[in-house]
């Protein structure tokens, strides 16, 4: 049974035929958009052409790249999201990478996500980091860690749950600090040092009562279908909060970002809600389609995504395509069953005997402020739809 209405696209082929059709761009096209004056180009990064099609003679303050990582993403290769010799990789790198620099100003920053296979010497995180040392307009400035609260591993080794995004800079561009304070306070007291002939401690030299980020990132939510901004068929979608960090960071308002991966949409929106303009392009139309579409949701009804809903209502498209039979859904239907009923007898809001007196029963006490407990047993609409 799937919890969102449309299942990932990229390693699906049946369902890109379905969806190709609702997209407004072929490969070499460009939308304009009228209000803010965004790009979003369905292109190549590789293509010198492409890119130049895309900036004309503008310039870009920051670039924010998520390529494919070389891996098999999700346990599956597919045309976009697959892995290929080392070799090969890197020299696709070079070439997105040098076309990224032609077209960053002097002075700007480059921020790549990127990851590494433990099971494939760490590749291709060293061999990026080594090939990036060829681009001599570029100077390291960070190596950040973002932490998923899920990841994947065995009970044979530390579970995987880390992303690595590298930080460069291309001259010497203005750095916001005030965008690098999170949400979580600080409680450690200590670290005395003496000013103006005064003993004091950390938390009174500081600037902000709450933390800052620093470069592990800890405070971000993986994006899951229950959250508003996740969009269904995209598959290992960047939280919104993420990326509007590096933005508030490392631009000004009504700077220029680029994004040369755009997937699903995350950079454009995030430049919309913060008055930046962003040029961005797919080489997927689906991809491209997803990005635009993303923008109008937001200005037509100020929602960051779909949840569990398809960004494309117009296509209904069968379970049988989308991978899904109906025995999938009886079974994942019994497993929530039976989790709710495993654990009902141990919650502290459920009383035995005490339905209508009727013996061997009992209830279940809801109320406003434990109902959230409850949130993973909850029936979702594409749920019912499918039963």
């Amino acid at each position: 049974m799937a919890n969102e209405a449309l299942r990932r696209i990229d390693s699906n082929n049946d369902i890109k035929k379905l969806l190709l059709p609702h997209c407004r761009l072929r490969p070499g096209q460009i939308w304009q958009d009228p209000v803010r004056g965004h790009k979003v180009g369905c292109l190549d990064a590789t293509s010198e052409t492409d890119i130049q099609l895309l900036m004309g003679k503008s310039k870009s303050q920051l670039a924010i790249q998520d390529p494919p990582y070389n891996v098999s993403v999700g346990n599956v290769n597919t045309e976009r999201l697959s892995r290929t010799s080392i070799e090969d990789y890197i020299k696709w790198s070079k070439r997105w990478v040098r076309n990224t620099c032609e077209v960053l100003e002097d002075n700007s920053s480059l921020y790549i996500w990127l990851g590494a296979d433990q099971n494939a010497g760490f590749q291709p995180l060293a061999d990026f980091i080594i090939m990036m040392r060829g681009f001599d307009e570029l100077r390291t400035r960070s190596l950040i860690t973002m932490r998923n609260q899920r990841g994947y591993g065995t009970l044979k080794n530390w579970m995987a749950v880390r992303q690595e995004l590298l930080y460069y800079l291309k001259g010497n561009p203005n750095f916001n600090v005030e965008a690098e304070y999170t949400d979580i306070p600080k409680i450690l007291r200590g670290y005395y040092k003496e000013v103006n002939g005064e003993m004091t401690e950390n938390l009174q030299r500081s600037r902000s009562n709450t933390i800052r980020a620093g470069n592990v990132w800890v405070d971000i939510q993986q994006i899951f279908y229950r959250m508003e901004e996740n969009v269904p068929g995209c598959y290992a979608q960047k939280p919104l909060k993420a990326i509007e960090r590096i933005i508030s960071a490392s631009s000004a308002r009504n700077d220029l970002v680029i994004d040369f991966f755009s997937h699903s949409g995350t950079t454009l929106l995030a430049c919309e809600r913060l008055g930046r303009r962003c040029f961005a392009s797919d080489i997927d139309p689906i991809f491209a389609e997803i990005t635009i579409r993303r923008l109008e949701r937001y200005r037509q009804s100020g929602r960051t995504g779909w949840q569990f809903q398809s960004p494309f209502p117009e296509e209904d498209i069968p379970l049988k395509v989308q991978g899904i039979t109906q025995k999938d859904i009886k079974e994942k239907q019994q497993q929530k069953t039976k989790a709710l009923f495993d654990y009902l007898p141990i919650n502290k809001y459920f009383s035995m005997d005490q339905h209508r007196g009727n013996v061997g029963e009992g209830q279940l006490h809801l109320k406003h402020d434990n109902i959230d407990e409850f949130n993973k047993y909850e029936v979702q609409p594409p749920d019912i739809k499918n039963a």
